[in-house]
């Protein structure tokens, strides 16, 4: 990584695994200059202290434990972190630390970085991590911002990044859609394959492009066209154990002929037995090394907009989407956005438009839309059918139809609006085309960053209100914009909340942090819990699925712990302990808002 960003260009991905496509190099290095711009902080600085060590490991005990795994893997393989540390930004991002602290910078920070270059170093890593008694934390990219990055949830442990020398396609089947991939595998890349291989083919990506394929569906991750539950759709995993065993799930578990992969692996998510898939999802019971998808068939597709005028209307909106999505009328999971961030997502700073402290005020926000290409409004939704063209034709109508229920409703199609508007974008995403336009929401504060609040809610009118009313007071209270993206299905909704701060003010990130803490125990009390969250908040989150005495956690904590006995594997990641650190002083619940320094509260 670099140290001034503003200097050599953004690495493609000829280049770089992890780089940007050439057909978005100009966009990539123009945003990252706008980023650049916006910044006050320092590129790095100094550490204040030496190499944070792991747990219960001496100095001489570390540099012992390192020079062992440096004859077994590689000297250039086993890095330790004892340099400055650099944020960088969503194309360079460290490997080291959250990129996006909330807490201290060097308070979530790794004692060594290790990149194995394939399954059999993973093994080599984790038998050596028993060994020494270790935290080892895997990553696929680094890239989950927002909820973490790429930080080790116990200071000190080591990461284990997978995507630097595990990066390759393994597979493609074009006859049978779909695909393999190792965990370095970035949406752009996938898509970029299939594109030089002139493939009939669709990936599934989120609203940004650079993440791992395999990272993002092991979160349980959500994109936005038919395929676009990335858990749902993966077909079959390789996977190390926490005692270095390798494992297949699925038709994986029965040999191909002749020592080859069974041919069914990519084709049915099961094996005979239960289907132990889901436990390696958004768990610390296991390293994903391979993973099948499968993959949509290129479709015929339209998308569209359209804008509510009132605030008032949120509720009747949630009522009219829910028949249309249970009916399948709608074509994906569409989504609806307040009005505020027709303005962020061009790359506005909050200053443009607001003067003063605190948050905009609706004026402020009403004045602001009023010259944008949709003009005044307060919400927005985005949609995109597939199918033939009488059928889209047909399809609209229907949503037309139950939209103009709602007075002042505007319908909108892409080549209603100008080149640079974002339903481009969201044409493109939504077919499978994967892009950088939401890197534009950080340049809305100074060295910006951000949490994610996200909730499920019922796809009820009277549900949705409740806990958009909840969000909205915390915000106000707490005096942040709110930047809310629903994406809504026929039964629920993920509200997705986006926590803009500024990374170099104490004041505001302490406010964030206290923000989220209210809104998870208060959410949860109405029975709306996060289905994803940033490291930090993990255990209280996990904390509030707590029906029948936490049945569900202790069930976790079984299998934790007779998978990991040693406990090396993530301990804390998604909330889950192993018997070695659990009920030491390790979890952060809601009365821990003071992130200043992460490690046991006894």
């Amino acid at each position: 990584m670099t140290t001034n960003t503003s200097q050599s260009p953004v690495p493609l991905i000829q280049e770089k695994y992890n780089g940007a496509p050439e057909r978005l190099s100009k966009e990539a290095n123009d945003v990252r200059a706008r980023l650049s711009s916006n910044r006050t902080l320092p590129t790095s600085r100094p550490r204040k202290g030496a190499v944070r060590l792991p747990p219960d490991v001496s100095s001489a005990e570390f540099e012992t434990a390192i020079k062992e795994l440096r004859q077994a893997i590689g000297v250039e393989n086993v890095e330790v972190n004892d340099k400055a540390l650099v944020d960088g930004w969503y194309l360079e991002h460290p490997n080291t630390h959250d990129a996006f602290h909330i807490a201290e910078q060097e308070e979530l920070v790794s004692s060594a970085t290790v990149y194995p270059g394939s399954t059999e170093e993973v093994q080599t890593t984790v038998r050596w991590a028993n060994k020494f008694g270790i935290p080892i934390y895997p990553i696929s990219i680094g890239r989950n911002l927002g909820y973490g990055g790429a930080a080790p949830r116990v200071p000190g442990g080591v990461v284990l990044d997978l995507g630097k020398r595990m990066h390759q396609i393994l597979n493609i089947d074009a006859e049978n859609a779909s695909c393999v991939v190792e965990p370095g595998v970035t949406y752009f890349k996938l898509y970029e394959e299939i594109q030089k291989r002139n493939l009939p083919l669709w990936i599934d990506t989120p609203d940004l492009g650079g993440g791992s394929v395999l990272g993002n569906a092991i979160d349980r991750g959500v994109g936005y066209t038919p395929y676009g539950d990335h858990f749902a759709n993966h077909c079959g995993m390789e996977l190390v154990l926490p005692n270095g065993e390798l494992l297949r799930t699925g038709m994986g578990a029965m040999p191909g002929p002749d020592g080859t992969d069974n041919p069914t692996w990519q084709s049915f998510q099961h094996a005979f037995g239960p289907s132990v898939d889901g436990i390696f999802s958004q768990s610390n019971f296991g390293i994903v090394t391979k993973m099948g998808f499968h993959l949509m068939p290129e479709a015929q597709h339209q998308s569209y907009c359209f804008t509510f005028l009132r605030d008032e209307d949120f509720e009747h909106i949630v009522d009219l989407i829910r028949p249309l999505a249970q009916k399948r009328i709608l074509g994906n999971i569409p989504q609806l956005r307040h009005v505020i961030q027709e303005l962020n997502v061009t790359g506005l700073r909050q200053a443009d438009c607001h003067t003063g402290s605190g948050p905009l005020t609706r004026e402020e926000i009403r004045v602001a839309a009023k010259k944008l290409p949709l003009g005044e409004c307060s919400w927005v939704f985005y949609g995109t059918q597939y199918g033939s063209t009488n059928s889209i034709a047909e399809q609209l109508e229907i949503i037309k139809a139950e939209f103009a229920k709602i007075p002042g409703s505007r319908f909108f199609l892409p080549k209603d609006l100008p080149k640079g508007h974002y339903l481009h974008d969201r044409a493109l995403v939504c077919s499978g085309v994967p892009v950088l336009r939401e890197l534009e929401w950080l340049n809305w504060l100074p060295n910006g960053a951000h949490l994610f609040f996200s909730p499920i809610a019922p796809t009820r009118g009277k549900d949705a209100r409740i806990i958009h009313e909840m969000i909205v007071e915390a915000h106000k209270r707490y005096r942040f914009d709110l930047f809310p993206t629903l994406c809504v299905a026929g039964r629920e909704i993920h509200y997705i909340v986006n926590v803009i701060y500024d990374r170099a003010d104490p004041d505001m990130k302490d406010r964030a942090v206290r923000m989220m803490r209210e809104l998870i125990q208060k959410c949860a009390a109405k029975g709306f819990g996060e289905y994803r969250t940033h490291l930090l908040f993990a255990d209280q989150v996990a904390g509030t699925y707590n029906w029948n005495n936490s049945a569900f956690m202790r069930f976790n904590e079984t299998i934790k712990d007779a998978l990991d006995p040693k406990g090396i594997l993530a301990p804390g990641r998604n909330g889950i302990w192993p018997k070695r650190f659990r009920g030491k002083g390790w979890e952060l619940t809601e009365k821990d808002v003071d992130l200043r320094s992460i490690g046991p509260r006894l």
